[in-house]
């Protein structure tokens, strides 16, 4: 059963990770129905991310070896690695003062249905206003533009809110094309998952056990496969479509967890 589970939350990881519609939402929720929302599940739910980044590191694995082997000699790669720690760092100082907070006040069933639909009327204002694009490629972007993206990238801290929505849709706001907006947030993903999956692993050292290794592996790969399923389906999707429909599925999503807690039908875990 806790295989099972497992698996469950692992393709949870996996498909929502990279979609503007909140990993961290989603699995909150899930384990609460699944009654694996404990310290034991928490820490799980955080090396799980490690399935996902690995899935979007082998879908990019060409162009980020480029860039590593090319830090020597190229700018065009140097300034492509500044802009993803640029925009790392606003998440990562905001979540080092405020982390603690956030998850002993926020991480619950209300907080996240309303970021649920506050996201999703973004969504549909950002696709409902006028499109001006000057930023066509990732390559393209300048110091200024990658702080702007890591800084809405931060909002993500709020449980519900979609570090990958806010930045590809701050991306938008900011003048990238959604093909630029939504593989930086893939490439801005790998610093950011990596850093919160082993800062998490060391304070939660003490609950790491042998026992567990089964369950994290199954979750691994099932992290890994839905992810990859996911990355490359969102890059074929938006290449014809906009976001409107992940908009509608937040709202819809958010009215029903709301439903469900304020009616008690499920024992959502609300502060």
């Amino acid at each position: 059963m806790l295989l099972l589970k497992a698996v469950i939350l692992g393709i949870v990881e996996g498909l929502t990770e990279f979609l503007p519609v909140s990993s961290t939402g989603h699995l909150i929720l899930a384990g609460d129905l699944l009654n694996f929302n404990d310290d034991r599940g928490k820490l799980f739910e955080i090396v799980v991310q490690s399935g996902a980044i690995l899935a979007v590191c082998w879908e990019y694995r060409a162009r980020i070896l480029n860039v590593l082997l090319g830090l020597p000699r190229e700018r065009a790669a140097r300034r492509f690695a500044l802009n993803v720690f640029v925009a790392f760092l606003p998440l990562a100082i905001l979540g080092l003062l405020f982390g603690h907070a956030i998850k002993d006040h926020l991480f619950n069933a209300p907080t996240v249905a309303t970021t649920f639909i506050v996201g999703g009327l973004i969504i549909l204002w950002a696709e409902r206003r006028r499109h001006q694009v000057r930023i066509v490629e990732v390559e393209d972007l300048r110091l200024g533009d990658a702080m702007k993206l890591g800084l809405a990238q931060a909002c993500a801290l709020i449980p519900g809110v979609s570090r990958s929505g806010a930045t590809i849709i701050g991306g938008l706001f900011f003048g990238l094309s959604r093909r630029a907006a939504t593989e930086f947030s893939f490439f801005l993903a790998i610093p950011t998952l990596l850093a919160a999956t082993a800062y998490q692993l060391y304070k939660e050292r003490a609950l790491l056990s042998f026992d567990d290794i089964g369950m994290w592996v199954a979750g691994f790969i099932a992290a890994f496969i839905s992810a990859f399923i996911a990355v490359r389906a969102l890059l074929r999707y938006i290449s014809t479509h906009d976001f409107t429909i992940f908009a509608w599925y937040r709202i819809a999503f958010g009215l029903v967890v709301f439903a469900t807690w304020h009616f008690g039908l499920i024992a959502w875990s609300a502060s």
